[in-house]
């Protein structure tokens, strides 16, 4: 008997392992928009910042990335538990954050003039320009506000991976939760290092006297800002396709002509849902950038009425 119930709760753990995988494949897949922006932001956030310092500065985000994880498993545990509906909620919210930052970003290449002026990156290139200021001070607050932004991503991501287990038990879940949690923290924080890293890569092999040793670097040289390109311009993409489709699906008129639509398009379908989710995506963006801007002009022209 005793041989029978172990043999069945063997049986009954690796059920559980065998549907937590399966639903961590599919959280990861739904993700995967929302991690290469996270990629991308992340590598961006220690651009500028002197290569002695850059390091330290993605450790010190992947520390706070860690703490915000483990503020948001159980947190989005507990309002599953007790109000699922919040949960479709915070996911909405969240589509449009993404759509709003896909957008904002390619105001400011095209149309730089439109909005403010990148105030953040403007001082931090005067500081790393300015011997007399303490630049670890400094970074403080640009860690800051890197764990701030980490937060909000991860808050979606967690949300989109509790979406993707929904019918799962809270043990699931918790599983299901706390390895994509661990694994995006450290794959995530692990390529942005070793990106912003090539540079130097590519200069130490350049030095070498090896031919092979030479080659490699100037191509890690070279590659390395098409990379910080790419990511940058795949994470914007994937803004408008993560954030729009999270829209798409959480209003039924919405999602109902967005397939009707694809449908027409026969062998297509797959791609045309994926343009319309990204031009959702866009509009909604572009709509809340406009709302936006228009708040801030307004309140920045209380003052001066005043006088």
């Amino acid at each position: 008997m005793a041989g029978a119930s172990l043999l069945t709760l063997l049986d009954d753990i690796s059920v559980i392992l065998d549907d937590v995988s399966l639903m961590t494949k599919v959280a990861v897949k739904k993700t995967a928009g929302v991690l290469g922006d996270d990629l991308a932001l992340n590598a961006e956030q220690v651009s500028g910042v002197k290569a002695d310092r850059e390091l330290p500065v993605v450790w010190a985000v992947a520390k706070g990335s860690f703490v915000n994880k483990l503020i948001l498993v159980p947190l989005a545990l507990l309002i599953s538990a007790i109000y699922p509906p919040l949960v479709t909620f915070l996911l909405m919210c969240g589509g449009v954050y993404l759509a709003y930052e896909g957008a904002e970003k390619i105001i400011h290449k095209f149309w730089p003039h439109i909005l403010p002026h990148d105030e953040d990156q403007i001082a931090r290139l005067r500081a790393n320009a300015d011997e007399t200021i303490d630049l670890v001070a400094f970074e403080k607050d640009k860690i800051k506000g890197a764990v701030r932004t980490d937060f909000i991503l991860s808050a979606e991501i967690i949300v989109i991976a509790l979406g993707s287990a929904a019918g799962a038990t809270l043990l699931e879940k918790s599983l299901v939760l706390s390895i994509i949690a661990i694994g995006i923290t450290v794959g995530v924080y692990g390529l942005v290092a070793g990106i912003v890293k090539m540079d130097d890569l590519g200069l130490y092999l350049m030095k070498q006297t090896s031919n092979a040793k030479q080659k490699i670097g100037g191509f890690l040289l070279s590659a390395a800002p098409k990379l910080m390109k790419f990511l940058s311009i795949a994470g914007t993409l994937a803004m408008f396709l993560v954030g729009g489709g999270i829209l798409v699906h959480g209003i039924d008129f919405l999602h109902h002509e967005v397939e009707d639509l694809a449908h027409l398009t026969g062998i297509f379908e797959s791609i045309t849902t994926m343009l319309l989710n990204a031009l959702v995506g866009l509009v909604v963006g572009v709509i809340v950038v406009a709302i936006i801007t228009m708040i801030g002009k307004v309140r920045g022209n209380k003052p001066s009425s005043a006088h």
